[in-house]
């Protein structure tokens, strides 16, 4: 099929989709073919390049010297236009009518693979309305290995394989609508603590294992960017590394697009465009000082420093992007302010809804027109002084739907807890009272005869340029924010129907309010973006059964991850042993569980069956986007009968685990490399099927430099999270 033809068809089923609200279009340029096609127009357009072109085609302009937060300079030779890059992986930043998407730590907490996918469509759908040619999202780094990460909440949670996913199904979506997608941060950025001075030091089988893995989705999804984090690698800045941008990522990988630096993370003017970087952002530090590329570059290309060769590839790459995703066909014009949200807030409603996750119900929920419900915290309400009053959402003020830094977005409008509560006790004849700031004094009052309290309280974070109540970026301890817990202690005193509705950016300990009598439910809403009262009110009236998974561990002490934000160098000695794999292997009893999540009815598992033509041995196929071809062929097959044994209609995330043979290395005793999600009327069976890749039964061999399939038996495990197994099997290589 023509470029041409396949993007008109993409559109339309695109515009189809958003009016319908039928599922998106899974289609998106894809492959080896598509790329070649790409790199020949862009090898023609070369032709017709000056070297100053070329120079410009790969420098920014400089920061805040241009309409995005990251431009490049028009060429008018080639008719290539001024290139627009914006933030972020939830929206348009500083777009005025656009929507705030939930974060996507909310989307990989819904194991939804169609809602994820739909949600960067919708992504894609905005940031081409405002004529941005590059979106700089989705998130893979942070991965969240240490739970205090500010930028944990921008990724997809602490699993490789599940992060992996929905990096695939977001950048799909996104570039199903011509938009170039960014899979960043590149990588083993884990923490915002000197994130500019730091090296993280990682072997290397945990790196491929653990923090390259999403990043071989993506490349495999055909991303048409990936951008290089602040940290060092190993001792050489990311961004400038050899081995991790030209051996791994554009050689091992097979990665056909370009890397653009994150912005000011460039050290080098020779060296980075030699060790892999093909465009530098924004062009300058924020102070419109230290240009290390544009006429620096140019007199490096003059002296020999740079081959005239590896300009030239540069330029490929990037216009190979261009190509790639049709944008020289006619695009809009850039204007991050244009309206564009369309129906997408459908979309927000679902993520936020099926992304909340039900920890704790002792039959209060759902909610049936209670006579008086009383709501408490400061956090049920919207900031007084504004939704949009904190620069970059750089406060924990009012009702949290995402976290701080460069990938927040303005809200168009933002429900509260409150707000959706109170709309719902109207209509119902319910009586409703407010406690809306979060001091004990005065709770009681407020609480005593209610049917129901819903105590809100949060733990928020965000990238380290913006301090937020001590908080700089990391989160300094895993506590509740604002008196949480104390909070809950003074409601569930004069009433013992509490229910705590969790609004945070990740993991909190949660054992002062398990210990409190009274609370009798606990909501794990998370970041839920612009629908944040309106999904929690379709959880807790049970309009629909609650369908959220963790994407995370939730420990019972701070101590029990075994990861800590660190000063100087991170040395990575944890391994392969984060979040679950880590409380598995040390044999520690979580809180809550990766994969767990409660639901108002009850799912039986039975009739396992596994089909496998494995063969142990190194991949040995061809290269292509993703890595060998042959890493990415299904080697199994295992499927399970899903029953709803309950009285409403509910969804299950069956979650498949594997267990690596005895030949292998030292491996975690389990890891994800399944999920399916059955919806299903009460009394119906379904059949949950995981395919499974010759790489989700491989593992790293640091001496053959490859992907080897272990011999011997792999123990397939199947159930309803990490540790609530319903089913096993065995498959043999």
């Amino acid at each position: 099929m023509a470029l041409q033809t396949f993007f008109l068809l993409a559109a339309a089923m695109l515009a189809n989709a958003e009016t319908t609200g039928e599922k998106v279009s899974r289609q998106a340029p894809s492959g080896a073919q598509a790329w070649a096609a790409a790199h020949s127009q862009a090898a023609a357009t070369l032709a017709r390049m000056s070297q100053q072109d070329k120079i410009n085609m790969v420098t920014g302009i400089g920061w805040d010297r241009g309409p995005c937060v990251g431009n490049t300079a028009a060429i008018s030779s080639i008719n290539y236009p001024q290139i627009c890059l914006q933030d972020g992986p939830l929206g348009i930043r500083f777009g005025t009518g656009t929507t705030a998407f939930t974060p996507g730590v909310q989307a990989a907490s819904t194991w939804d693979v169609d809602l994820i996918r739909q949600r960067g469509a919708y992504l894609g759908a905005e940031a081409k309305g405002c004529g941005i040619h590059i979106l700089l999202g989705p998130v893979a780094g942070a991965l969240g290995k240490i739970p205090h990460g500010g930028r944990n909440w921008e990724g997809f949670g602490a699993d490789p394989y599940l992060a992996g996913i929905a990096m695939k199904e977001t950048i799909e979506g996104i570039q199903s609508a011509g938009v170039q997608a960014n899979a960043k941060h590149y990588i083993a950025n884990e923490q915002e603590l000197n994130r500019e001075t730091m090296s993280s030091n990682v072997d290397d089988r945990t790196q491929h294992e653990l923090y390259l893995w999403p990043f071989a989705d993506a490349v495999h999804a055909n991303v048409a960017s990936v951008m290089c984090s602040y940290n060092k690698l190993n001792g050489t800045w990311a961004c400038e590394n050899d081995k991790a941008l030209n051996q791994i990522l554009k050689k091992e990988l097979g990665f056909q697009g370009y890397v653009l630096s994150d912005w000011n993370a460039q050290h080098s003017t020779a060296l980075s465009a030699n060790s892999g970087l093909d465009m530098t952002m924004p062009g300058t530090d924020f102070n419109g000082r230290n240009v290390y590329w544009g006429p620096q570059l140019n007199n490096a290309v003059n002296a020999g420093q740079v081959q005239r060769s590896r300009l030239d590839d540069m330029c490929k790459r990037i216009l190979a992007g261009w190509y790639l995703l049709g944008q020289n066909q006619g695009y809009p014009a850039i204007n991050i302010r244009a309206n564009v949200q369309g129906n997408h807030k459908e979309n927000v409603r679902a993520v936020a809804r099926d992304g909340i996750v039900l920890l704790k119900n002792d039959g209060i929920l759902p909610l049936s027109k209670p006579r008086k419900i009383a709501v408490v915290g400061s956090h049920s309400v919207n900031n007084p002084q504004g939704i949009n009053a904190c620069v970059d959402k750089g406060c924990n003020v009012g009702t949290l739907g995402m976290g701080w830094g460069s990938g927040s977005v303005n809200y168009p409008y933002l429900v509260s807890p409150y707000d959706a509560l109170r709309t719902r006790a109207q209509a119902d004849g319910t009586q409703i009272s407010l406690h809306n700031t979060d001091s004990t004094n005065g709770v009681s009052n407020v609480v005593s005869d209610a049917d129901a309290v819903v105590v809100v309280i949060t733990a928020d974070s965000g990238e380290g340029y913006i301090t937020v109540e001590g908080h700089a970026g990391d989160r300094s301890h895993l506590d509740p924010w604002h008196n949480g817990n104390q909070l809950v202690q003074a409601a569930a005193a004069a009433n013992k129907n509490v229910i705590v509705v969790v609004h945070s950016v990740g993991q909190i300990t949660l054992e002062t309010i398990l210990n409190t009598n009274g609370v009798r439910a606990i909501v794990w809403a998370g970041l839920p973006g612009q629908e944040n009262g309106n999904a929690l009110v379709d959880v807790l009236y049970g309009l629909v059964s609650p369908s959220g998974k963790l994407p995370y561990t939730i420990g019972k002490r701070e101590s029990d991850y075994g990861t800590a934000v660190v000063r100087g160098d991170d040395n990575f000695r944890e391994g392969l042993f984060v979040d679950y794999r880590h409380f598995d292997n040390a044999r520690i009893e979580p809180r809550y569980e990766f994969g767990f999540g409660l639901s108002y009815t009850n799912f039986t598992f039975s009739d396992i069956k596994i089909t496998s033509n494995v063969k142990p041995g190194p991949a040995t196929g061809q290269t292509i986007p993703g890595g060998p071809a042959d890493l990415w062929e299904d080697v199994a097959t295992v499927t399970a009968t899903i029953t709803n044994s309950g009285a409403v209609e509910g969804a299950e995330v069956a979650q498949l685990y594997i267990g690596l043979p005895s030949s292998a290395p030292a491996s975690p005793p389990k890891q994800l490399r399944g999920f399916s999600k059955l919806k299903l009327a009460p009394g119906a069976s379904g059949t949950a099927t995981f395919n499974l890749r010759r790489r989700d039964l491989s593992y790293w061999d640091t001496r053959l430099q490859n992907w080897v399939v272990p011999s011997g038996n792999f123990v397939v495990s199947v159930g309803a999270s990490s540790r609530d197994i319903r089913l096993t099997g065995i498959i043999t290589a």
